[in-house]
């Protein structure tokens, strides 16, 4: 038989093996299809290329993926190396394999130039968000497999760009989508390459530690096997080496010998129940003598990658340390296939309904809620990849990831180069074609910026249109630079207007005695230089009227205050001061909303104000306030304990004052969050990279675990005001495993 047929009719047979109901035919059409287009090509071996996409889906086929990926696995090389199309395979196979080959081919098409850690991840966040359909990975991660597992065909120098790819890029991937196996394969086959002779040392050490070990593993197994059986447990027991590369890596980075690596032999124990998993760890620990510090639970805190089992290391009478893993079926499937393990609970009932339900999916969900995804649900549901729902990931002409907010434009990227090419620039070209400035940039797309020496400089409608504040900023600084005449007209005009609103004119502050003040006030050293920070956007009119409004009512007091000084000693003159100060500088009597602090008590913005700190209030939270002996007033949440109905009511019912919230120079008022919370490892973790997500200050994070399995963080953070801090309680509470998160009230 034709040695290219029975490797089909092996995978054939391996499909039916877990899918029974697997369309054949479309598997035939789909290999008949692939080695008519490859027929003319060959593989470096000098074998039929069609070998390749047969062994890409064998790999597949281990995965227990569905008959589209079995099939896109075929045909994955088809639109990049031969005359085929999208369309005629979506004609062919259907609109979801002809998406799934394209998906491959455009992964395939990334170039990789630098090897800087954060173009790494930019890269592998890249590929993540580029892929629509998560297959896509999966097939892709197939095909680099059996490619490393050839390259010994490849050049020296080709065996190194390749391997150095591998681990920085897909070995990752492998990683973060939970397919151990792939993973370890990935980076054993990578090291290989990268350092054969360091490589070839622990082969060589492995294999002649492992023969005199083989005896002392195969009768640890069978005692241990004898005892579950006598106890009643119903289990299976195999063992297994530590990968090379992993053993590498302990070696050389962490500078052990083999003698010091004790997870270097472990025993997997495979059980039918999680109490089972915890029956067999008291029966092991009764057997053998264990290491401290060297017993993990991953059943209860599994990693982010959802990896579960119990891990434990032991001692036996020859004092040699080995390992034991404990899990059940399910979490062996996961650890072995991770996110490609759930195809198997996917599998087509005759009716042609999925055997069960969402629930199959509950660990992708978790995976992905671990990664911070906007929207995991939703993505399990459309099996997209949507990771990374803020960011957008673009190339270069030259190859290089620029990293951008989702929602970007040719501005942003711009600038994101270089401030000179925003500068310059004139237009902008997508994937070769020329786009208008407010396009938004997709992942994967090729942006090429225009640029003219004879360029006018950016517009100040770029700032409406750009999405980062580092584009926003730059543009500010050209302003600031070079249009400082159109700035001080832009922004005197802005200025009058809202200084005109405020009550004041230009007349009121430019007074010789006033104008000094003004200034200093409002940190500028002459009104052209105020004007210009508001022409080019570095204050806003508001904020620098406020602060001059500040000063004139302070100065309007002081006058006051001079006037009423000057009748008790010279009436006369005094009269005569009161009607030239009416004519020189008439003061609006306007209703004061205006604190240093924020808060308005009874109608005055010069008391002394301090927050209470058992409920930290925040501008939008109705308050009222309280007279302290010597600090002033305290203000609290209308809803605090201290703040209560009958305390208001009792005893020292007079010192509670009626307080307001008025416009205020602070930046943030301090508030405290109590979060409970499942606790689990990388709790504290996640809570502090939502706060991050935020952007608000944090000034203090404290966690405490509880006796029943249950954690309480505190944070102490910086808002605005309670819209912002809802926003901050909304995030928090979409993190895994926190179950409340409300105002603290101590």
């Amino acid at each position: 038989m034709d040695p290219i047929l029975e490797m089909y009719q092996a995978l054939e047979e391996k499909v039916l093996s877990y899918n029974p109901n697997a369309d054949c035919q479309r598997l035939q059409d789909a290999f008949h299809y692939a080695d008519n287009h490859h027929s003319k090509q060959l593989r470096r071996d000098g074998t039929p290329y069609i070998t390749h996409p047969l062994a890409v889906a064998d790999i597949v086929a281990d995965l227990k993926l569905d008959t589209d990926s079995i099939i896109a696995a075929l045909l994955h090389d088809c639109i990049e190396d031969t005359d085929a199309t999208h369309e005629e395979i979506a004609n062919r196979f259907g609109p979801a394999v002809a998406d799934l080959v394209e998906g491959v081919t455009k992964l395939t098409r990334v170039q990789y130039v630098s090897m800087e850690e954060k173009q790494m991840e930019n890269l592998r966040k890249m590929l993540l968000a580029m892929s629509k359909d998560i297959r896509v990975v999966l097939v892709k991660l197939c095909d680099r497999l059996h490619n490393m597992r050839t390259m010994q065909y490849q050049s020296p120098r080709k065996q190194r760009e390749k391997s150095l790819e591998t681990m920085e890029i897909y070995a990752p991937i492998a990683h973060r989508l939970g397919m151990q196996r792939i993973k370890w394969e990935l980076e054993d086959l990578s090291l290989k390459y990268l350092d054969p002779v360091g490589y070839k040392e622990i082969e060589d050490e492995l294999a002649a530690v492992t023969s005199h070990q083989q005896e002392f593993l195969l009768k640890v197994q069978q005692k241990i096997k004898d005892r579950l059986t006598q106890e009643g447990v119903k289990c299976t027991i195999y063992s297994r080496i530590k990968s090379i590369y992993s053993v590498y890596r302990k070696i050389y980075t962490k500078h052990k010998t083999m003698s010091e690596i004790f997870d270097l032999y472990a025993l997997r124990v495979i059980v039918d129940s999680v109490a089972d998993c915890y029956k067999v760890l008291g029966f092991v620990h009764n057997m053998f003598n264990l290491v401290p510090d060297r017993f993990k639970d991953y059943i209860s805190t599994p990693k982010p990658n959802m990896y579960q089992s119990l891990h434990t290391t032991v001692i036996g009478r020859q004092g040699i340390p080995f390992e034991v893993q404990i899990r059940t079926w399910e979490m062996h499937e996961t650890a072995e296939y991770g996110i490609a393990a759930h195809w198997k609970y996917k599998q087509q009932t005759s009716s042609g309904q999925p055997l069960v339900g969402d629930e199959a999916y509950e660990w992708v969900r978790r995976l992905l809620e671990s990664q911070e995804s906007s929207d995991a649900e939703e993505f399990v549901k459309s099996l997209k990849v949507d990771l990374f729902a803020d960011e957008v990931f673009v190339f270069t002409p030259q190859g290089d990831v620029v990293n951008l907010p989702a929602g970007a434009t040719p501005i942003d990227f711009a600038y994101a180069i270089h401030s000179a090419v925003g500068n310059r620039m004139v237009g902008a070209k997508v994937n070769g074609r020329i786009v208008t400035l407010d396009s938004q940039l997709n992942n994967g797309d090729i942006v090429e910026i225009m640029t003219s020496k004879n360029a006018r400089g950016p517009s100040r409608d770029w700032m409406k249109i750009c999405k980062s504040n580092e584009a926003r900023n730059k543009i500010r600084q050209w302003f600031k630079r070079e249009r400082r005449d159109e700035n001080i007209a832009t922004g005197r005009a802005a200025f009058e207007s809202e200084l005109k609103r405020a009550g004041f004119s230009i007349a009121d502050i430019t007074q010789e005695d006033v104008l000094p003040r003004v200034l200093k006030k409002s940190r500028y050293g002459s009104l052209d230089d105020l004007y210009a920070a508001i022409g080019y956007g570095g204050i806003t009119c508001s904020k620098a009227v406020t602060r001059i409004r500040d000063e004139m009512i302070r100065i309007g007091r002081e006058e006051k205050d001079k006037m009423a000084a000057l009748q008790q000693e010279e009436p006369v003159v005094h009269n005569m001061q009161v009607a030239s100060s009416r004519e020189l500088a008439p003061l609006p009597q306007k209703k004061i909303t205006y604190s240093k602090n924020g808060i308005i008590v009874e109608g005055l913005d010069n008391c002394m104000v301090k927050f209470a700190k058992c409920c930290t209030p925040v501008p939008g939270d109705p308050v009222i306030g309280f007279v302290t002996r010597g600090y002033g007033v305290s203000v609290h949440r209308m809803d605090c304990p201290n703040a209560s109905p009958e305390r208001r009511k009792g005893a020292e019912q007079g010192r509670w004052l009626s307080v307001s919230w008025g416009k205020s120079e602070q930046e943030g008022y301090q508030t405290a969050l109590d979060i409970s919370a499942k606790d689990r490892q990388n709790l504290f973790l996640d809570v502090a990279a939502a706060l991050s997500a935020a952007k608000v200050r944090v000034d203090s994070l404290i966690a405490k675990g509880m006796p029943d399995g249950y954690a309480l963080i505190t944070a102490l953070v910086m808002v605005k005001n309670v819209d912002e801090l809802h926003a901050v309680m909304r995030k928090l509470h979409g993190i895994s495993g926190v179950i409340d998160v409300k105002r603290a009230s101590h």
